[in-house]
């Protein structure tokens, strides 16, 4: 069995989804679905059971046995909003809860991955897997770098593998949920659909109109590092998941431009509240993943987009 928290989100439930078609329906699926909407990212996946984080939670603390032996825990549920700023309800959802897991799977020698994020780096300009180049600029940001941190003091002894992945701009299928955290790529879809424009920030930070660089990366790729790992347990470590190359806003709006055929793009005064807060450019070092062993190539935005909004308009019609 392989469980699966944040199953019912993003980037989980794409990892259950590759699992399927890898022969994997043994999944126990752990998230909170007050936000109900959430189901619909699963109701295309095969899964063992569904279990309510709460009752998970207190199993793990009560070290509790799962009715089947588990082959692996693939952590993917936090709060991923960068702009909560509630430091309590952070650090439980995405410090406290990662530890007692961790913990759990180092006991009992079970496959441990969980997601890391590139907002542990703030505004880099180095994006490398190294104390040094870390400082993160907001309370998420601050609690995936804390939990690197703390994974960092068992890495070197660990009896079983560890792998954090450091999620770069992630964008792709099922992601509709996620409303306001949603990927650049999503909302200029919807905007272009319902307004004919995509609105982009004017510059900031010595960049101009939506020129700020992100390292925007699919989210099947993603998937497929996540099971890379899986398969090569031997490898442990804490790596960077992107493209290792930075691409402009203005790019992902062309890419989605192009596809749809019309449209043009409007740029909106830069949010004041963002200031000093925000990442105008992020760019994966994937030296340390390549040298793992992962070899398979990163989709680009021209590409990765296309792909992304011929499933859009297959799944919402």
């Amino acid at each position: 069995m392989i469980i699966v928290t944040g199953g019912a989100g993003f980037i989980g439930s794409n990892i259950i989804k590759v699992l399927n078609q890898r022969g994997r329906e043994d999944i126990l699926v752990v998230d909170n679905l007050t936000q109900g909407e959430k189901f619909s990212n699963l109701v295309d996946c095969e899964i063992w059971d569904y279990w309510d984080k709460q009752p998970f939670l207190q199993a793990i603390k009560a070290g509790e046995e799962f009715p089947h032996p588990v082959d692996a825990f693939i952590h993917q549920g936090a709060c991923s909003a960068t702009t909560e700023w509630n430091g309590r309800y952070m650090m439980e959802n995405n410090f406290y809860y990662s530890k007692r897991l961790l913990h759990y799977c180092l006991e009992r020698r079970i496959p441990f991955l969980y997601a890391s994020s590139a907002a542990v780096y703030g505004c880099g300009p180095t994006f490398q897997e190294h104390r040094e180049f870390e400082a993160p600029r907001n309370v998420y940001g601050y609690s995936k770098w804390l939990f690197d941190q703390y994974v960092r003091r068992y890495l070197p002894t660990a009896p079983s593998q560890i792998v954090g992945l450091r999620y770069f701009n992630i964008y792709g299928p099922r992601e509709a949920h996620k409303g306001a955290m949603a990927s650049v790529a999503y909302h200029a879809h919807c905007q272009l659909k319902e307004t004919g424009r995509i609105k982009l920030f004017e510059g900031c930070d010595g960049y101009r109109h939506g020129e700020q660089r992100r390292d925007f990366v699919s989210v099947a790729d993603a998937a497929a590092v996540n099971l890379w790992f899986l398969e090569h347990p031997n490898q442990s470590g804490i790596y960077n998941v992107g493209t290792g190359q930075a691409q402009t806003f203005n790019e992902v709006a062309q890419a989605v431009l192009a596809f749809h055929g019309h449209g043009e793009i409007e740029y909106i005064p830069f949010p004041d509240h963002l200031r000093g807060r925000y990442q105008s450019f992020t760019q994966a070092d994937i030296h340390a993943l390549r040298e793992a062993g992962y070899a398979e190539p990163f989709a680009l935005v021209e590409e990765g987009v296309k792909t992304y909004l011929d499933w859009l308009g297959k799944n919402q019609g």
